[in-house]
């Protein structure tokens, strides 16, 4: 039995007690918030220091407010701006730009439960009149739409409490606590707590019922006693049915309140709520232990929903998934076509769609489907119109999707025309909105990616078959189809087939034959199939006269795509005669010079060098070549040893040297060797990739390098004819600064990007590697790919600036300093790098089409390591190849007979080797499978037949 407020508070005893309590806490709240915002203004007795202070931290946020307010004048969409700045307005209690900045936002983005919590907070503090507890309510409202939210609904019932003193207040809140039931009471975890805070609720109003001491209730007391009573066991009875976290405390609860065993149906809906919670428990606890954000346990847990059938269930994981998910747009696809297909209620579709499009609005699908569902739920034309303007302004990042977005909108005016009157407005606006569509593909979108994404114009095409077929138009579709053949479309068969279809079923056949005439001239793809077209047309339709044409155009037409055929054919061919010939060339000179190759390895190797000078005409003095293994000159060996680890073998091979190769060993002596001191890399940086032709290499890094610190000593490294190798050692009085150089590192010096490294001696350290830049996933930087490589680094932060705030912009080159093409970008977070990707992908930069993409650098690879011997007499490396395996002049240069096989582990025992009998071997036998060799030695063996 129902009853007013009126009534309640008609009994003394109970409804006064209630209502002064109601009017308490009311002003309790009211002063906790008066003290809390004396805490934020401040005493007035703070001193002058803290005075200074303050006022200087309100300069800097007054600035800082201004700056923001300027940068979403500029960028609207910055997420984290509009955070930033409701954090400094709050912060500074400006009340009226605070609200204005949170309802700018929220009609932009759905707001996050935080976000909506100290914003309902703000206004529940500032809410004194009645007019203003209505704008809570409204604001309520608009919270419960973005997420469904259990703290939100559970913070929106208790404020609804809070106004039942007021007329029709109670019946207020009791609807508030069911379509909160409704929303949420069935979220296994959380859903708990509306269940409570409702039968509290309904407790404290079955209190104010209770008769005073002495007295007797009248019947219509008792009735309403009853009543009361029904509803809170009515909210037992449907807690108990629900599968929900602790249903056994909340049973125990019920069986205290009723004082008696429960019923036989309550206890059977307790326990199937209970084996239903069981079935459920596992997912619900790989969502407890799995991190943010769960997408893949939702996944399943929907699974396992969408297999049980249980609707209000369904969407309600559903809801779960997204709150914390909100930016997949698959996960949202999914709900909304659920929605669509199985629930179909209006309110509950549309906001779903609502949603979607707000949270993911750069997918042009998600738009399309909402368009679909407003019409399908009968929504006005405005409302469909508005949402369509909505999306075109939502920015999709490729062309096609406004083709598809166009398309929808199109269909759907086409179904609200009735085509059985000659005329009508929805014709109009239909025929107005296919113009807007081609002129906005023509101009809007050819301008921002550089292409139409209509290039088979599908659009003009569906406008020709609704002239043709429902408005009976034909004059106006031959006119629409003379512009798609001006778009550069009159070299496909297809196409011109697609129009003589049109005419065929539409038409007539004298502008049939025309068509097919026409196309058999400008055909280029497929004129055999068009020619075929043309003379089974005459076959039926044509006179003699028309056959005999159409014999002669199609015969002409063929005669003369056979003749570009074969004079294709034959360049391809002499094109193919001319690459043999050359290959052949190429052959035959490889064989020549294996035969001169020959002829030189038979003669001596005093011969040698003497026929190499006839053979040339002139005596040109080289000092001899080493093996490919990275040997390098002698004079370089104790030099470069830190750098390269590399072992040469000193040649004694006397050369004839030139008065060219004299002057250059002049030149060579006169640089002193770079002998590295090991004890001082703390204070020694390595510096390569320097230009070869650099002049006075020693001035230019000291004038670079001596910003760091007072320098000791700077070591270029040169060969043995005095040329500079590119690289050197730069030595400091401080280990400070040469930390402090390391942030040279890649700087570019005379067109090339200078590498500087710590001094590592890689014999000790093989694996050392220098690699300043992630290799692993980054949220917050971007990677931008087909740049042109005339774009500079002012120019591209020009443009990725726009999206948010730059930390550092860089440029990917080569060795050389010559760029690749390639850039990052780095944001200040991740939302403004996610913003950067959904603008800047697709996007044409110089006549080149640019990817963008977050920063995801693929696993470096692991070079191998250099192998040695484990005989302690052997020194010479194992071979490692490079990433392209063995070259084919990579010839080994130790004679088989000294090239020792590999020893295995099982044969080595505590140092000791053993042969394959597993008799050990001695140190002299290792020592004279090892012994040295002299020049001599490896001569005789070469010649020895």
């Amino acid at each position: 039995m129902c009853f007013s407020e009126c009534e309640v508070f008609s009994f003394e005893s109970g409804a006064l007690a209630f209502q002064g309590l109601v009017r308490m806490m009311a002003t309790m709240e009211r002063r906790r918030s008066s003290e809390a915002e004396e805490l934020e203004l401040g005493s007035g007795g703070d001193s002058e220091e803290e005075m200074e202070d303050s006022s200087e931290d309100e300069q800097e946020n007054e600035a800082e407010i201004q700056r923001l307010e300027e940068q979403l004048s500029i960028s609207a969409y910055d997420y984290n701006c509009h955070v930033d700045l409701i954090k400094l307005l709050r912060q500074e209690g400006e009340l009226e730009k605070l609200r204005s900045a949170r309802q700018k936002m929220s009609e932009l983005f759905p707001l996050t439960e935080e976000l909506w919590l100290d914003w309902l907070k703000d206004e529940i503090r500032m809410a004194e009149e009645a007019s203003d507890r209505e704008k809570v309510y409204e604001l309520f409202e608009k919270a419960i739409k973005d997420y469904i939210c259990p703290e939100i609904w559970l913070e929106y019932a208790q404020y609804s409490i809070g106004g039942i003193g007021q007329q029709g207040g109670i019946e207020r809140a009791r609807g508030i606590f069911d379509r909160a039931l409704t929303a949420v009471g069935l979220h296994m975890t959380k859903g708990v707590a509306i269940w409570e805070a409702f039968r509290e609720f309904e407790n404290a109003i079955l209190g104010t019922l209770q008769p005073s001491a002495g007295s007797i209730l009248t019947s219509d007391q008792q009735e309403m006693v009853n009543a009361q009573l029904d509803r809170i066991h009515t909210l037992f009875t449907r807690q108990l049915g629900v599968p929900l976290l602790d249903m056994e405390t909340t049973y125990a609860e019920y069986k205290e309140w009723a004082d008696e065993l429960p019923d036989e149906p309550v206890t059977q809906l307790y326990k199937k709520a209970l084996q239903q919670m069981g079935k459920r428990k596992p997912y619900e606890e790989n969502l407890l232990v799995a991190d943010p954000p769960k997408l893949a346990e939702y996944q399943a847990y929907i699974d396992f929903e969408m297999k049980d059938g249980d609707p209000a269930r369904i969407q309600i994981i559903f809801e779960r998934a997204l709150s914390e998910n909100c930016l997949v747009p698959d996960l949202w696809a999914r709900f909304t076509l659920y929605l669509d297909r199985q629930l179909k209620i209006k309110d509950l579709v549309l906001s779903a769609h609502e949603r979607a499009v707000r949270n993911c609005p750069w997918i042009v699908g998600l738009w399309k489907r909402y368009l679909l569902a407003l019409e399908r739920h009968k929504a006005e034309h405005k409302i469909i119109t508005e949402t369509f303007e909505k999306a075109l302004n939502a920015g999709f990042i490729q062309a096609t999707d406004y083709v598809e977005l166009w398309q929808a909108f199109l269909d759907y005016l086409r179904r609200r025309v009735n085509f059985s009157q000659d005329s009508s407005q929805e014709l109009e606006e239909l025929r107005s909105a296919f113009s807007r569509g081609v002129d906005y593909l023509k101009q809007d979108i050819e301008q921002r990616f550089g292409e139409s994404g209509d290039p088979s114009c599908t659009i003009l095409q569906n406008w020709a078959r609704i002239e043709a077929r429902l408005s009976k138009n034909m004059q106006k579709a031959r006119e629409l189809w003379d512009r798609i053949m001006t778009k550069g479309n009159a070299t496909y068969a297809n196409m011109w087939l697609e129009y003589y279809n049109l005419e065929r079923a539409h038409g007539d056949p004298q502008h049939c034959r025309k068509a097919l005439h026409r196309a058999v001239q400008c055909t280029t793809d497929y004129p055999e199939h068009v020619c075929d077209v043309l003379l089974a047309f005459e076959r039926v339709e044509g006179s003699l006269e028309d056959w005999d044409l159409a014999v002669e155009k199609t015969e002409t037409r063929l005669n003369r795509v056979n003749e570009q055929r074969a004079k294709a054919a034959a360049k391809e061919a002499l094109l193919t005669k001319q690459e043999e010939e050359k290959n052949m060339q190429r052959k035959k000179d490889r064989s020549e010079k294996k035969a001169a190759k020959k002829v030189q390895k038979q003669a001596l190797p005093g011969d040698k060098r003497k026929a190499d000078e006839e053979e040339w005409g002139t005596q040109i003095d080289q000092p001899s070549k080493k093996s490919r293994a990275g040997e390098l000159e002698e004079a370089e060996e104790e030099d470069m040893s830190t750098e390269c680890g590399l072992f040469g073998r000193k040649n004694n091979t006397k050369i004839l040297e030139t008065p060219a190769l004299q002057k250059q060993k002049a030149v060579a002596a006169t640089r002193n060797k770079v002998l590295h001191d090991n004890s001082k890399d703390d204070l020694t940086v390595f510096v390569s990739n320097l230009s070869y032709s650099m002049p006075n290499p020693e001035e230019r890094l000291k004038a670079i390098f001596e910003n760091f610190g007072q320098i000791a000593d700077i070591r270029p490294v040169y060969s043995n004819r005095g040329l500079f190798r590119g690289y050197c050692y730069v030595e400091f009085e401080e280990e400070k600064a040469a930390t402090d150089a390391l942030r040279l590192d890649r700087q570019e010096l005379e067109g090339r990007p200078m590498f500087v490294s710590p001094c590592v001696d890689k014999a000790k350290n093989p694996e050392f590697k220098v690699f300043k830049y992630s290799t692993s996933l980054e949220k917050h930087k971007v990677f931008i790919s087909g740049l042109p490589f005339s774009c500079t680094k002012e120019e591209l932060e020009e443009i990725c600036k726009e999206h948010g705030n730059l930390k550092e912009i860089r440029l990917v080159t080569n060795r050389s300093g010559k760029p690749k093409g390639l850039a990052y970008a780095e944001y200040e977070n991740e939302a403004q790098a996610s913003q950067a990707v959904l603008k800047m992908d697709g996007q044409v930069v110089k006549d080149h089409t640019i990817s963008v993409a977050i920063s995801n650098p693929p696993q470096r690879k692991q070079t191998s390591k250099v192998e040695t011997s484990r005989s302690s007499g052997s020194l010479l490396p194992r071979q490692v190849y490079g990433a392209r395996g063995k070259g084919r002049t990579q010839l080994a240069l130790i004679p088989r007979a000294l090239q020792r096989l590999p020893v295995s582990e099982a044969n080595t025992e505590n140092g000791t080797l053993r042969d394959q009998d597993g008799n050990s071997k001695g140190d002299s036998s290792i020592m004279e499978e090892t012994k040295k060799m002299t020049n001599a030695d490896f001569a005789k063996m070469l010649l020895r037949k």
